[in-house]
């Protein structure tokens, strides 16, 4: 007889706290991990294109005053 998921979940969530967390932990584990982005070169990547903008003018800055007003007025007060 094969299990369905429905029925182990059933049974697992049947299980005390700690058993259901050993056993959660166990079922990540057996889950292949997903390819590690290079998250510095992701952000260095990041960086380098919002400087261009800056210094192409394609983007505008807002002054932090501006930014502080909006921020304790909030987005909708005029």
């Amino acid at each position: 007889m094969r299990v369905t998921v429905d029925e182990l979940l059933r049974q697992a969530l049947e299980l005390e706290p700690q058993a259901r967390a050993e056993l959660a932990a166990l079922l990540l584990d057996s889950v292949p991990a997903e390819p590690k982005v290079d998250v510095d070169s992701a952000w260095a990547a990041e960086v380098s294109r919002r400087i261009r903008e800056l210094e192409s003018g394609s983007v505008a800055t807002i002054p932090w005053e501006e930014v502080r007003d909006r921020l304790v007025r909030g987005p909708d007060a005029s």
